[in-house]
């Protein structure tokens, strides 16, 4: 059954990477991925809060810790299209674009984790 649910989990993931992305894309211009960069901080975000809801305060069933952390999140945040992103950036000569999307997932990301823990221990 865990399988199942991890499953289940990593189809919702890919269907709201890929709306999430398209949404973004469509009104940013597609020039920069803002559309993996607002996936990577809205994925550390979530992750955060359901660390906080799921293993430090225990407010959501333990049960569906595979299916919204391995499943949903795992299919839904984008290390490697944003690895290859910052690579395609590098190769075009946009450094400043590779290196703006680098250090803002990671700073972002390590903020919005962060966030995400205090919400989830408040709630």
């Amino acid at each position: 059954m865990v399988y199942v649910s991890i499953a289940v989990g990593g189809a919702l993931g890919a269907l709201a990477r890929y709306v999430v992305d398209v949404w973004v894309s469509e009104r940013t211009g597609g020039a920069f991925p803002f559309g993996t960069l607002v996936i990577n901080i809205s994925g550390s975000f979530v992750v955060g809060l359901l660390a906080a809801l799921l293993m430090e305060r225990g407010v959501v069933s333990p049960e569906l810790r595979p299916f919204l952390m391995v499943g949903f999140l795992g299919a839904y945040t984008t290390f490697s299209t944003w690895m290859l992103e910052s690579l395609r950036l590098v190769e075009g000569g946009e450094w400043v674009g590779a290196v703006a999307n680098i250090a803002g997932s990671v700073l972002l990301g390590v903020v919005a984790v962060s966030l995400g823990l205090v919400v989830g221990r408040r709630i």
